[in-house]
């Protein structure tokens, strides 16, 4: 809480005040990479993965402890239909998290990533944002508090991932209310959503954006009334990482509303964040260009669960270990360029 006693003035005062890149150690990642064996951008875009790891992490590129931390959260506006899938699956979902036996386990075993996951009181669904708030705004700043803490015990790379049945829906709405159009560019099919259980998200999001539209100039604002306990945690853990200069990985639609909501409060909020990949959602890809990002990977997924962001940590994983490891010419005996 702040000396004002008012709930969002702390994060407002951090997105006011974030830490830059480190320009030191982009410049010495700049100056190693040059006397590389290999032509000068021949890496591609690794090696722009790499300056990125200097410049957010403050020292020569390096993954050491990846992080995927998956967040999960039941709205109340599963209760219009929005969802072929009961909210009974996010717990169950857990569960398996938990058990090892989704594909995030998988991914994260083949890339060598630990893995969090966070239960955002999943038996107490959050308002249906179609008829009031989703969260007053004590609650939303509790739940940003807590998402901050997800980098606790330490990491140098944190993947952010979600799960919760109808999130589709509530990002849906904030990329409406954020960005405008209509309802219809933003709603996808999410978890499988089509015929009349479309056309309820679709009248779902319509309506919650107009219910709340006086509101949405503020982001924080639109985060309590348009979202969930997981958007408001993962935009938390993104707020903290930078903060705490750790580089972070976007995944999905339903993170990438998340971030949005920061980008909003302030554009150079994700510098410090790469997105992991452009999901089959519909309205991803659109929303990834209002952030000014190209996603590292396009492969056709909408699972969330951090699935992307972990796939894209290899990635990140390689550009370090290639400019870190690769001899210089001089090392090799290597004659540079004349």
């Amino acid at each position: 809480m702040s000396a004002s006693g008012l709930p969002f003035d702390d994060f407002r005062e951090l997105l006011r005040n974030l830490p830059g890149p480190d320009t030191a150690a982009l410049a010495a990642a700049r100056e190693r990479d040059a006397q590389l064996t290999k032509p000068a951008g021949a890496l591609g875009r690794l090696e722009e993965v790499a300056f990125w790891l200097a410049a957010w992490s403050g020292r020569a590129p390096a993954v050491s402890r990846p992080l995927v931390a998956i967040f999960a959260g039941n709205h109340g506006v599963t209760e219009k239909g929005v969802t072929p899938f009961p909210s009974s699956v996010t717990a169950q979902m857990v569960e398996n998290f938990a058990a090892g036996g989704a594909a995030i386990n998988q991914i994260c075993v083949a890339n060598d990533l630990g893995l969090k996951i966070f239960d955002l009181a999943l038996e107490v669904p959050t308002a249906d944002i179609s008829e009031e708030a989703a969260m007053d705004e004590r609650t939303c700043a509790a739940t940003m508090a807590f998402g901050m803490e997800a980098i606790a015990g330490g990491t140098d790379l944190l993947c952010i991932g979600e799960m919760g049945i109808g999130n589709t829906t509530i990002a849906a709405a904030i990329f409406y209310g954020l960005y405008g159009g209509s309802a219809a560019e933003w709603v996808g099919p999410g978890t499988g959503s089509e015929g009349d259980v479309l056309a309820r998200k679709i009248a779902a999001v319509e309506q919650a954006v107009a219910l709340h539209r006086p509101h949405l100039d503020d982001p924080l604002e639109l985060l309590r009334r348009l979202g969930g306990r997981e958007i408001a945690a993962m935009a938390g853990a993104i707020l903290a990482a930078r903060m705490e200069r750790i580089p972070v990985l976007i995944d999905g639609y339903v993170a990438t509303a998340a971030a949005a909501v920061l980008h909003q409060a302030n554009p150079q909020a994700l510098d410090h964040c790469l997105v992991g990949h452009v999901s089959a959602e519909p309205g991803h890809m659109a929303a990834i260009g209002k952030l000014g990002k190209t996603p590292l990977l396009a492969l056709g997924m909408r699972l969330g669960e951090g699935t992307g962001a972990a796939l894209a940590a290899g990635i990140v994983k390689s550009a370090a270990a290639c400019h870190s490891g690769m001899a210089t010419f001089a090392q090799a005996g290597v004659s540079d360029k004349a």
